[in-house]
């Protein structure tokens, strides 16, 4: 299960709960600009890539998010 949280020109869209912030396994900051709020995500292992990353590799993101969790443990 995935939570999408978007920031742009027009604001934030479909805002992040603190229950699915807590609850959740790793953030992945897809990001081209300056996004606001990021120190919610500081008790996550947390991931930051261009958004070209995700269009053009997502095989290897997911591998970079498995690597993640297994050092979580």
């Amino acid at each position: 299960t995935i939570h999408v949280e978007t920031q742009g020109t027009i604001g934030v869209e479909d805002e992040l709960t603190a229950d699915e912030i807590k609850n959740a396994d790793v953030a992945i900051l897809a990001v081209d600009i300056q996004t606001t709020g990021n120190d919610r995500f500081k008790d996550l292992p947390t991931i930051k890539v261009p958004t070209s990353v995700v269009v053009k590799a997502p095989k290897q993101l997911l591998e970079e998010v498995e690597v993640k969790l297994r050092s979580k443990k």
